[in-house]
């Protein structure tokens, strides 16, 4: 198995604590694209077909864990979005 560069493991990690590609681009300031590639390449050098797969894998093999390594998910990250929802009134 070829080692994982420290970009595509920061990639892993913030995907297995459930951020989106798109999410993960925000934190770190690369395009949602760029996301998806380093987790192709961790895939591909893992031997597996898909991210959670990816995921397992390095966590069976001490790549990944949930220690104090993990990322900081305090900090306001993303800005916040209001959704505002139309209310209709029966007049009858």
């Amino acid at each position: 198995m070829k080692p994982l560069t420290e970009r595509e493991l920061t990639c892993l990690q913030w995907v297995s604590i459930g951020k989106t590609s798109w999410e993960t681009g925000r934190i770190l300031g690369l395009a949602e694209r760029t996301i998806n590639f380093h987790i192709q390449n961790a895939c591909r050098k893992l031997g597996v077909h898909s991210r959670q797969a990816a995921i397992t894998t390095a966590m069976r093999t001490g790549l990944l864990s949930f220690d104090d390594d993990a990322p900081d998910t305090s900090a306001p990250l993303l800005p916040r979005v209001t959704i505002q929802h139309e209310t209709r009134h029966n007049t009858n």
